[in-house]
């Protein structure tokens, strides 16, 4: 007989408790149900709703299952269904009908959502330390190459020169936007939905406040039906995620360009690449392209989720079901991404070398040859125009600009001089970026100063909530 079935004249078909079955995927959450439930009946002790003597030995029984789950000794079943009945039973084995206690005053319904709850805030907490040690890595790689130039592309065409520490703090700041999104979506997150029972709370005198103080949440949500019903937090979680992903991906596909022949601006390590089976010369960048590839995974994950919530009608939905492996396998995604994300660019050799004779072979520094221009008093437009010409007539002698003589340059306007040559080396054009964010040395150094206490915050902010969570 299952735990519910006091109203059913048989048993379910075998099919259908394999299909309805969740265990398979949400054993993960049998560290949550066990410690929201001895926080559950902790509160039902104190407010007299059941014995204080059968309370205790239901916390004490639940103790017992955890350590069996964790040893690897309990057996969950699909006839059981999910982790909060498998839980219950395996507590009802151990201590006998008094176990059948722990349910008073909840539903399935909180339950989930509160396993939910607990999962998704450790896993926030745990992925933005993940990305804090990305941020480092490409922190410690901006340091390194202060004095790195290499070519800045719009379009993938050469645009204007940066150091590569700049082209580095740009996704540190891109990672830190996702890691202040975590931590706002973590109060939508940290709020406990135990007591809303099915849909419209329970008869019983419970205490929902004390129930979210011995979790450590920040408070309770505030509607029954709301509550059991909100997925939200989900759907907030998978498209931060995204983003994440989506920053990853990014990053990993120029990693990709810069370590192939034609750019050779980058090597990764050997650790972090792959060989062929059939071409023994190759060095794979395996590492980012599965990263890449695997934004398109996380990246369903959300759509499925937004998918099975858009035609819900109040309030909890066996569709919902459909909640957790897409948020499981996200979390997996990231942690497996992350972890390895920051020894690879921590390890990643910058060809320097390479970088710079590559900026001296384009025409990137066109821009500083038309300011120059209109700093001598030329209309912009005038000088675009003049410039245009200058580089045309350039590739057609298959020259560059600092190969170009002063009177070449005279020859399209007289208002060059000599000067010039300084200011169109490629280590100029950089620091004539002189504003605030721009590429220029010291403006980096800034940006790398302002990056160091911003993660200095996150870093409080996680052990804040680390301390704040622990059960």
């Amino acid at each position: 007989m299952k735990l519910w079935g006091g109203r059913f004249t048989k048993p379910t078909n075998q099919l259908v408790d394999e299909y309805t079955a969740s265990i398979y995927f949400d054993k993960k959450l049998a560290k949550y149900d066990i410690q929201g439930s001895i926080a559950h009946v902790g509160m039902l002790k104190a407010c007299g709703i059941i014995p204080e003597a059968d309370a205790d030995t239901i916390a004490a029984g639940l103790a017992i299952v955890a350590k069996k789950i964790n040893a690897g000794e309990a057996v969950l079943t699909a006839e059981n269904e999910d982790i909060h009945m498998n839980v219950e039973k395996l507590l009802i084995e151990e201590i006998g009908a008094i176990g059948g206690k722990l349910h008073t005053g909840r539903s399935r319904n909180d339950q989930v959502a509160l396993d939910m709850r607990l999962y998704l805030r450790e896993a926030i907490i745990e992925i933005a330390q993940l990305i804090g040690t990305v941020q480092e890595s490409l922190l410690n790689q901006a340091k390194s190459n202060l004095e790195t130039v290499m070519p800045g592309y719009t379009h993938l065409q050469r645009a204007q020169p940066v150091l590569f520490g700049h082209h580095m703090m740009a996704y540190v700041f891109m990672f830190q936007r996702d890691v202040e999104r975590l931590m706002d979506s973590f109060k939508r997150v940290n709020k406990s939905p135990l007591g809303a029972g099915a849909l419209a709370g329970t008869t019983f005198p419970i205490n929902r406040q004390l129930v979210a103080e011995k979790l450590g949440f920040f408070g309770i949500s505030e509607n029954s039906l709301d509550a059991v019903s909100d997925r939200d937090f989900v759907v907030e979680f998978l498209a931060n995620a995204s983003l994440i992903s989506t920053h990853l991906s990014r990053l990993c596909e120029e990693i990709v360009q810069w370590s192939s022949a034609e750019f050779n601006f980058v090597e990764l390590d050997d650790a972090f690449s792959t060989g062929s089976s059939m071409m023994p010369q190759k060095k794979n960048p395996d590492v980012a392209e599965l990263v890449r590839g695997k934004t398109g995974r996380v990246y369903g994950h959300l759509m499925g989720m937004l998918t099975t919530l858009k035609g819900l009608p109040l309030a909890y939905n066996k569709d919902m079901q459909e909640d957790k492996e897409g948020m499981f396998d996200t979390v997996e995604t990231l942690r497996g991404a992350l972890a390895l994300f920051a020894p690879m660019i921590e390890t990643m050799q910058v060809k320097k070398e390479k970088m710079y004779a590559a900026v001296r072979k384009d025409f990137s520094n066109a821009t500083d040859l038309a300011d120059y221009l209109v700093g001598k008093g030329m209309p912009f437009r005038e000088s675009h125009a003049v410039v245009g010409q200058v580089v045309l007539a350039c590739i057609n002698d298959k020259k560059y600009l600092l190969d170009m003589s002063l009177e070449e340059f005279q020859s399209y306007s007289n208002l060059v001089e000599a000067d010039i040559f300084d200011v169109l080396t490629p280590e100029a054009v950089v620091n004539a970026r002189n504003v605030a964010g721009g590429t220029a040395k010291n403006r980096v150094e800034e940006q790398i100063t302002t990056a160091i206490a911003a993660m200095k915050e996150n870093n409080n902010w996680i052990q804040l909530q680390t301390k704040a969570i622990q059960v």
